[in-house]
């Protein structure tokens, strides 16, 4: 059925319900506060799940009997500190002996893989196997740690690891700093686990002072 034309042409009544249904669309979305749009939009794949999960962090198994402590490993461009038992030796009765024992079980920890739970959590380590720590040489402060690697040589976020994990442990003084030097070098530094340290441990190094003796 055709109705009589305006403008000498004939309008089809059939297109009128399918005009009006685009127009009161139109409405709709604009009162939602959503513009109107005949171009199809790709929002792309959901989310994937949270990485650096505390909560499947803590599913690792259960640590053995020891020292209860932190280490700090890597999740992401950050830091994270996760639990960890550190066995102590018998007869560790000496102050500067503990505070070597106890580092040399932190760092053999931060060489260890994570457990499934953190990989799966997203947590990884740049810490090595193999490394060594021994006490106080002649002329150095008490509390120093002299590493079989020498700092300046580890990575960023190596040495990023070490500091925050050692200077918030029993191996250093509890102030948020440590004493680390290598095995040959002349001074020890003394440096700091920081906020920005811990935030962005790849292009932010521990801040060190050289420490001048005991």
């Amino acid at each position: 059925m055709n109705r009589r034309p305006t403008n000498g042409r004939p309008v089809r009544a059939g297109r009128l319900p399918g005009l009006l249904g685009v127009t009161v669309l139109g409405v709709l979305l604009t009162g939602c506060g959503i513009r109107a749009t005949e171009i199809p939009t790709d929002f792309g794949p959901a989310p994937s799940r949270v990485r650096c999960s505390q909560t499947e962090a803590d599913a690792a198994p259960a640590p053995a009997q020891g020292l209860p402590a932190q280490v700090f490993l890597r999740c992401g461009s950050s830091l994270v500190a996760v639990d960890r038992t550190v066995r102590m030796p018998e007869g560790t009765a000496d102050s500067g002996q503990r505070r070597v024992r106890v580092a040399q079980g932190l760092l053999d920890q931060l060489s260890a893989p994570p457990a499934a739970a953190e990989k799966e959590a997203g947590y990884t380590t740049n810490v090595r196997g193999g490394m060594t720590v021994s006490g106080p040489r002649p002329g150095d402060p008490q509390d120093t740690l002299r590493l079989s690697v020498p700092p300046e040589n580890l990575t960023s976020y190596a040495l990023a690891q070490i500091v925050c994990t050692f200077s918030d442990s029993a191996a250093a003084e509890g102030d948020g700093s440590v004493v680390l030097g290598g095995r040959d070098d002349e001074r020890a530094r003394r440096y700091r686990c920081t906020d920005e340290v811990r935030a962005r441990p790849g292009s932010t190094e521990p801040p060190s002072t050289v420490v001048t003796g005991g």
